[in-house]
């Protein structure tokens, strides 16, 4: 836990360092407030913008009164975190998990410390680990101690229902970060709605082997999901070119969704240092 904790601080330093230096401005700008939110009616004064009359409140024959509203400053950051056994793909010092855990944790560290509410959700085929978004500093080292520890009840995967969770729990407008492998299907409709709804940040994590796997001739693979062997011939052109379409074609369609529907899209291979591409992410975000 110690050498965890470790790694994410440095990872953490170097963000903040190129943050700060390259992009003229504060780290909070990446975890920004979603705008405006209403906050209290007042009677209208020449000069106010008419777009901001109240007309229901006014309709009731007690004066003209326009809506004040104030600038959000206490933004919610939510974690919804794939853990399901797909996730598990990669070397042994190394999977995709591993990976997903520490840009997780680094990202809640930096979040904790821009005064946001940080929440958290890991799903498999149901709720594996739930903390309620909270802004102590509490709560951002519980998040991260969960996802160390964390030993997932089930193998399966069900996105649609973490989606729509997700949409059940955050009644306010939040940053949410989707980090997932998205080896599923059925939940692009529930996909949209999140980003329709919130400032949706998709991070999607992959191997080499899932794109690239080695010539072993035909081996068994065991698909730890569905609990199924299935034999491949590994050294086919044929099925290695079918492998790496499908992945190229997955991730077109995920990016083009998330194009459309104004969402952050970051693919990672898990193994790649992944802080210059999180450093380009906030670039990104600082300058919507």
């Amino acid at each position: 836990m110690d050498e965890f904790l470790a790694r994410l601080r440095n990872f953490d330093i170097q963000i903040r360092k190129a943050v700060n230096s390259q992009m003229r401005g504060s780290f909070r700008s990446v975890f920004k407030g979603s705008g405006l939110e209403f906050s209290d009616l007042r009677i209208y004064q020449y000069g106010d913008d008419v777009r901001a009359i109240d007309w229901n409140v006014s309709s009731k024959g007690h004066g003209t009164f326009v809506k004040v509203f104030r600038e959000e400053k206490d933004q919610t950051v939510f974690f919804v975190v794939d853990v399901s056994a797909s996730q598990q793909v990669g070397p042994q010092h190394r999977a995709k998990l591993d990976a997903t855990k520490e840009v997780c944790g680094v990202l809640a560290m930096s979040a904790i410390r821009e005064a946001s509410h940080v929440g958290l959700y890991c799903f498999s085929d149901q709720k594996e680990r739930y903390i309620k978004p909270s802004n102590s500093l509490k709560t951002g080292y519980q998040l991260i101690m969960s996802l160390f520890k964390l030993q997932p009840e089930s193998a399966r995967t069900n996105l649609a229902d973490a989606l729509l969770f997700t949409l059940n729990c955050l009644k306010r407008r939040s940053v949410v970060i989707l980090l997932s492998d998205f080896i599923d299907q059925g939940y692009e409709h529930n996909l949209k709605a999140l980003a329709r709804k919130h400032d949706l940040v998709v991070i999607h994590f992959y191997d080499q082997r899932e794109v690239n796997l080695p010539r072993l001739g035909i081996i068994p693979v065991h698909d730890t999901e569905n609990g199924r062997t299935v034999w491949l011939n590994t050294s086919s052109a044929s099925f290695r070119n079918r492998l790496r379409e499908t992945f190229q074609q997955n991730q077109a369609r995920l990016e083009r969704l998330c194009k459309q529907f104004n969402a952050n899209y970051l693919v990672l291979d898990s193994q790649e240092d992944f802080i210059p591409k999180l450093i380009d992410l906030f670039r990104i975000r600082k300058y919507q």
